[in-house]
């Protein structure tokens, strides 16, 4: 139970997070984001492997880090603490986040970004919280950040940048709520899951032993 309650406190801060820093318009918001996963890794990595990421959890899967009985109550357990997050930051600001892909962003472009940098978060967790050669590291948790605020910053502008599915749930919930949008749903929960499937198979193409 508590690696379940784990993943949902680390996704409700997350979102917490995402919805404050970009309802309120805060030009740094991807280095808030970024560092508060950093921060939920390192709180709850020991615990749950702090995957927060229903993408980052069939990665594990795939690679033989999470068992499959365990699979299905992480994701749920992370909808629900990023669900969270999300209505009470709505709670808190009077407004949502309709995340969806910059206006007149082609469709492909806004896959790309999804895709690409789940892709790379999810590798990035395999290899600093699952390998063998980084077996007890003590930098695993701002690796992760890192990613998501580097992708973030590149590519937030461009796709909405979730690479998450509970994210993009949790975002397009709260959005759906207030009533300001939320028909993105889908992108943000498909093209992130892809993106983590095949980070698990080019982590056993890396040579890395499973």
């Amino acid at each position: 139970m508590g690696k379940y309650l784990t993943e949902a406190i680390g996704a409700f801060f997350l979102v917490l997070t995402i919805t404050l820093s970009v309802i309120t318009g805060q030009e740094m918001a991807p280095l808030a984001i970024g560092g508060m996963l950093a921060v939920m890794v390192f709180m709850g990595g020991h615990i749950s492997g702090g995957h927060y990421n229903p993408a980052v959890s069939l990665a594990a899967f795939l690679r033989g880090a999470l068992s499959g009985s365990d699979l299905l109550p992480y994701m749920i357990s992370q909808v629900i603490g990023a669900t969270l997050g999300a209505l009470i930051g709505n709670l808190i600001t009077g407004g949502s986040v309709p995340i969806a892909p910059a206006p007149d962003t082609p469709l492909l472009s806004a896959i790309l970004v999804e895709f690409l940098f789940t892709f790379a978060l999810a590798l990035t967790v395999l290899n600093v919280a699952t390998a063998q050669g980084t077996e007890g590291n003590s930098f695993y948790g701002l690796a992760i950040g890192f990613t998501v605020m580097c992708g973030a910053f590149a590519g937030g502008g461009i796709s909405g940048g979730a690479f998450n599915p509970a994210v993009g749930i949790a975002l397009s919930l709260g959005a759906l709520f207030n009533g300001t949008g939320g028909g993105w749903m889908l992108l943000y929960i498909l093209v992130p899951l892809v993106g983590g499937a095949l980070a698990a198979l080019v982590f056993k193409l890396q040579g890395n032993e499973v």
